[in-house]
């Protein structure tokens, strides 16, 4: 429980907030002398950040308030001094989401920006084993907490952010398979007419998706007799879509025993020049690389894992198994929830994906109109896709 703050501690959260909200470069460098970019007044109607607060009062762009430089100023005063780039106010806000509502878009690519940093950075403290442990982020999150988290869907973007379960908590946490991988193998799945559905109620996969997967199939496959892969059969869209394009050989990994059951009932074990490996493709790629399989096209579309799986597949498999004028795609979800999060992931995936040696294009696809809000969602535990525009990328090596 945290403690109750003193009243000098909420005068000092009153006067950051004051200087951030009226962009007061010289008292905000000041009060941040003795305070924190972060703080709250606990007595106000309405919590919020000073960077909240910073970017609520440059106004609405429409009304001919674009923000100045002081604004600009004042923003990243606080992003310097540690102000938190997803950080939620009681309006399920982030500053990025005012922004973006406001429509002030120099403030909003300030922190797609600061985003992206962060989650760079945060990776290689990763790296280096320098980031958050799984059973001190699962104290915290015993408390409440105002940071932005992730629908789970697809790629989480980041395991930390979603609840990482480990075996010494997943009792825990065990109402919402989507956050371990392991535990979704483990769980039961429902085919409804149009949904798959783990037993969470999370939403796995949905015909809504079936324009999308086809383009990827297009993009990815431009003739017939390749080699193709597609890693996460689910309800068969993108498999059925590959097909299409007659691939010389096309090899489906499937880790989950229901799907398997499916594609048995569905005839897909007796497919010609079908090749289905049953199993995490963690452990069936490996495989495949020592029989020196080559690949023209390979897309991805797991669940419950997150962005480090995603960046694992293409930095150590995809470079292995991929011909070198062949092309990756992969299901485009990160942070789909919530457009500062999709922005900002879609640029960290491009620089990773451009350090493992992948040129990235992107073609932008409307997502079916009356989909955010619709009937489509009733039974599932929450939306996993509330923007208006899908992100489909194409990767090929560098030249």
């Amino acid at each position: 429980m945290a403690e109750q703050a003193t009243e000098q501690e909420i005068l000092l959260a009153k006067r950051i907030i004051s200087a951030a909200k009226r962009h007061d470069v010289s008292a905000l460098k000041v009060a941040l002398k003795e305070g924190s970019a972060n703080v709250q007044d606990p007595t106000a109607t309405v919590a919020t950040s000073p960077l909240h607060a910073a970017i609520a009062s440059c106004g609405k762009a429409e009304e001919g308030k674009e923000a100045d430089e002081n604004a600009i100023q004042t923003i990243n005063i606080l992003l310097e001094n540690g102000a938190i780039w997803n950080d939620l106010n009681k309006e399920d806000e982030t500053p990025g989401c005012i922004a973006l509502r406001l429509g002030q878009q120099k403030t909003y690519d300030l922190m797609v920006e600061a985003g992206v940093r962060a989650e760079l950075l945060f990776a290689k403290m990763q790296a280096l084993g320098l980031g958050t442990s799984a059973i001190e982020v699962e104290e915290e999150e015993e408390e409440e907490t105002t940071e932005e988290q992730p629908a789970a869907k697809k790629q989480k973007v980041s395991e930390d952010e979603a609840q990482v379960i480990t075996e010494a908590v997943e009792q825990k946490v065990l109402d919402d398979v989507s956050l371990d991988n392991k535990a979704y193998i483990r769980s039961q799945l429902r085919y409804k007419p149009g949904i798959l559905l783990d037993e969470s109620d999370n939403a796995v996969m949905m015909d809504w998706e079936t324009e999308i997967m086809q383009r990827h199939a297009e993009t990815l496959i431009p003739k017939k007799g390749l080699r193709t892969m597609n890693v996460g059969h689910g309800m068969g869209i993108v498999d059925t879509a590959i097909l299409t394009h007659d691939p010389s050989e096309h090899h489906i990994i499937e880790a989950h025993p229901q799907v398997h059951q499916r594609l048995r009932e569905t005839g897909w074990y007796d497919k010609p020049n079908v090749h289905i490996h049953e199993g995490r493709w963690q452990d069936v790629l490996p495989k495949l690389v020592e029989q020196g399989v080559v690949l023209d096209a390979i897309y991805y579309d797991t669940f419950a894992e997150d962005y480090a799986a995603l960046k694992e597949f293409f930095a150590e498999y995809v470079i292995q198994l991929l011909a070198k004028d062949g092309k990756f795609g992969w299901y485009n979800g990160l942070g789909a929830d919530r457009q500062i999060c999709y922005d900002v992931y879609t640029k960290v995936s491009e620089i990773d994906l451009y350090e493992a040696g992948f040129d990235t294009t992107w073609e932008e696809i409307k997502v079916p109109a009356g989909l955010h809000g619709s009937k489509e969602w009733e039974g599932t535990r929450r939306p996993y896709w509330t923007i208006d525009v899908y992100r489909l990328p194409v990767n090929t090596f560098l030249k």
